[in-house]
Order: C-alpha cells, then structure tokens, then sequence
C-alpha cells in the first residue's frame, strides 16, 4: 500500500490592490493632484473624490516632481494646504529617468526642510516611485539620517 502526503495548502490569491488603495486613499477626500503627468492620474485607481484647487485644504496631495529645484519650489506651498490627519504624496522618476535628479534621499531632504515626515515608499509605476509625507506628532523627536526637522536642528544649523 502507497501512502501519499497530503499536498500543500495553496494560497488564494488576493485581489490586487489598486495604488491609491496602497495609499490610503478613501473615497470622498478632499484631493488634489499637482503636476501630474497624462495617464498617470488613471493609472492610480483613484476612488471618488471631492477636487480642491489651491489653497483649499485637502485630505490626499499628490505632487510629481522630476528635480529637486521643482520640488523645493512646489513643496511648501502644497505641504501648505496639508489637511491635520491627511498625507502629501511626492512622486518623481525612479533611475533617474526623464532628467531626474532626485533620489530617496533627496525626496526626504526636502520633506524635512518644509516641516513633514515620511513613512511610506511604493512604485507608483514603471516609471515613478512615491513617498508619503504627513505632519509630525507633536512632540516626538524624529531622527532621519537624510533629513530633520527645522526646529529639531542643533542651533547653527537652523534657517
């Protein structure tokens, strides 16, 4: 008599999830995106959304960047309309493709240098990478070996 094994449990596989799912993206958020690039925009998966203009406040920014002048240009006035609780998307090139000059690290430098923190990279797509930026929790210090906080800096080092 041959005794065979049970065979392994499969896994099931799960739905694939869209990336404004990844990002946390909930259906009636105040939103904007800025500077982004056609097609990319449908390629999020984007649920509905209430769209904002500048200077209204918003839930879920998006800003796509190619170099770091751009984005320590656009940074501070988007950060600016940064909703308490809401997350400020940047998305720029990955492989420095298009003419891109940013890097991870980069990307943190400039966050830090306008007042939010990181948490969370993905692959937007084949071509962008995202990083997502919130308001720092009031009181917590945050060591980043890319980037602080302006008011965390030592003394001769703040603006």
């Amino acid at each position: 008599m041959t005794h065979r094994r049970p065979s392994p449990p499969t896994r099931t596989s799960r739905p694939t999830r869209s990336v404004a799912q990844k990002m946390g993206v909930r259906a009636g958020s105040r939103a904007r995106l800025v500077d982004a690039p056609p097609g990319v925009a449908d390629e999020l998966g984007l649920p509905g959304l209430r769209w904002v203009g500048a200077g209204e406040e918003a839930d879920h920014l998006h800003l796509f960047v190619v170099t770091e002048a751009g984005m320590r240009t656009s940074f501070a006035a988007v950060a600016a309309d940064l909703a308490p609780g809401g997350a400020l998307w940047v998305s720029w090139p990955r492989g420095r493709r298009r003419g891109a000059d940013l890097t991870l690290r980069e990307v943190i430098a400039v966050g830090y240098d306008g007042g939010l923190v990181e948490s969370t990279c993905l692959r937007v797509d084949d071509t962008w990478a995202g990083l997502r930026f919130t308001h720092p929790r009031p009181g917590r210090v945050y060591a980043n070996s890319y980037g602080t906080l302006p008011w965390q800096r030592p003394a001769d080092r703040r603006p």
